[in-house]
């Protein structure tokens, strides 16, 4: 029969997770791991198709406004996470990841061990129910997809066999043995991977897929292979011509650039994507950010920091733009930064309930104490035509390429070129010259809000910075702690320094 249970792994938490509160009201609905068993412990294999499109369906722990997602943007210079009066308080959870300030027993943390665990258990369960040859690739590429988060994240990676008792303490992998064995469920899958082109549905694995997080792997690896966290890491060129490598032969599967930037995030996306989720909804993506007094309702939530805002040209594309119904220039919810007077479809000017103003959003914004029309709210997948949930697109493939190129790989184009031909597509002028910096605004302006900007930061060394009501710059702040109910767990964890 079936039964759930739950491993050492991430034993016993779910239960105790933090419910928010704040206006957070469409939640994804968490599972645990389900072990197949005969009652006695003993591993029985399931349906392999079945479990594999419950893998892909568990993705769409990737699309709420908390736990994974927010461990990535949340504790970035891109984004900030206002208390406005009681709202969005709860009890300091978003407050503490923007400021650097979490501890182990900080719910998302914990929420995010869970998941990823879990689900990267679950590959393990397919790939020990008999699966074909492409099923179990498949399998290999969401395992190192989930391990990869949980590298990235708290840099040690628990694993249990399927027929380890309950007594045999998972064995644990650090930083860099993780990372080998990541790459090695790459290199085994791709062979067996399809070739997908570009499309808006692409929502399996695929060798363009596979590419890309090898890629991501190995523009990172210096950062992965540190013996402790740095702000200087030192990237070889054998490594970056193996991004460059990935990179091409993502090109090589057909896909480019979209030439108007918010395609990417609509039905109509045709060139960009790689890998997006099954059914993962995108829809907290507007809800956490839009007004009260806006169309749909949001939560009135999150912002970008002006700073942030200040990177892009008024003609970049990326920037944002209103749409243009019934002949008014400005009106409705537009794509990209939010900021000033907002519209309804009509072209009506919005009235903000709260105080009876105009509804103008302001590039000022308070960690704490904000009004409700503070900050720039910003809008990819819009509520009229939003697409799948983007995990991969080519942008950041094309600018992973360049930075390698940058780094010391070789290419037919300087790194420079590669970013002026990216720019010209967005319609920003072109760079002069190119250093670290530049390098990583780049990457800012294309790809935020996107759940890489922490990773980036990491890695040219920004992160332990200070900005806006962050001043917290400890560098074991690169690493998650360990939540406090894994280690309890199983001993053959170890807390990360500064914890």
């Amino acid at each position: 029969m079936n039964r759930i249970n739950i491993s050492q792994i991430f034993k016993v938490s779910l239960l105790s997770l933090f419910m928010v509160s704040a206006c957070t009201d469409l939640k994804v609905n968490e599972t645990d791991s389900i072990l197949l068993d005969a009652g006695d412990g003993t591993f029985v294999p399931g349906n392999p198709g079945d479990l594999l499109n419950a893998a892909y369906k568990d993705l769409s722990a990737f699309t709420d406004q908390a736990n994974i997602y927010s461990l990535y943007d949340h504790v970035s210079d891109e984004m900030i996470p206002p208390t406005r009066g009681v709202d969005w308080g709860d009890n300091g959870v978003w407050r503490t990841l923007h400021q650097h300030t979490w501890d182990p027993t900080h719910s998302f943390v914990l929420g995010s061990w869970n998941q990823l665990n879990s689900r990267a258990y679950k590959c393990n369960q397919i790939l020990a129910s008999n699966p074909s040859t492409q099923q179990a690739a498949e399998a290999k590429f969401l395992r190192a997809f989930y391990r990869y988060h949980i590298m990235d994240l708290f840099g040690q990676v628990p694993d249990r066999g399927v027929n380890d008792g309950v007594k045999v303490l998972p064995k644990v992998y650090n930083r860099s043995e993780a990372f080998d064995l990541i790459v090695k469920d790459l290199e085994e899958a791709l062979p067996n991977l399809p070739v997908l082109g570009p499309s808006a549905t692409n929502v399996t694995a695929s060798k363009a897929a596979a590419n890309t997080l090898l890629a991501r792997l190995y523009l990172n690896k210096a950062v992965y292979k540190a013996s402790a966290p740095s702000t200087n890491y030192t990237f070889d060129a054998a490594d970056m011509n193996k991004v460059i490598q990935f990179c091409d032969a993502v090109t090589a599967d057909g896909y480019s650039l979209e030439n108007e930037y918010f395609t990417n995030f609509s039905t109509n996306a045709t060139k960009e994507i790689i890998f997006a989720s099954v059914d993962g909804s995108p829809q907290n993506r507007w809800f956490m950010t839009l007004h009260y007094d806006q169309d749909p309702s949001g939560w009135n939530g999150f912002a970008t920091l002006a700073d942030f805002y200040s990177k892009f040209e008024a003609n970049d594309q990326r920037r944002g733009n209103y749409p243009t119904p019934n002949g008014s220039k400005f009106s409705g919810i537009g794509r990209g930064f939010l900021i000033g007077q907002q519209y309804k479809d009509d072209g009506t000017a919005i009235t903000n309930s709260r105080n009876k103003k105009p509804l103008a959003f302001t590039p000022d914004c308070p960690l704490s104490g904000a009004s409700t029309e503070k900050g720039i709210r910003v809008i990819k997948y819009h509520p009229s035509n939003a697409g799948k949930y983007i995990f991969f697109r080519y942008a950041d493939v094309f600018l992973m390429k360049a930075e390698a190129t940058f780094r010391g790989g070789s290419a037919s184009k300087s790194a420079l070129d590669q970013v002026n031909e990216l720019r010209a597509i967005r319609g920003a002028t072109p760079l002069a010259s190119l250093d670290a910096a530049k390098l990583l605004d780049e990457r800012g302006r294309e790809l935020y809000w996107e759940g890489v900007r922490r990773i980036d930061q990491v890695r040219f060394g920004t992160f332990n910075t200070t900005w806006q009501d962050k001043t917290v710059t400890d560098i074991n702040r690169t690493l998650f702690p360990i939540p406090q109910q894994a280690l309890d767990s199983n001993p053959n964890l170890r807390q990360n320094p500064g914890y």
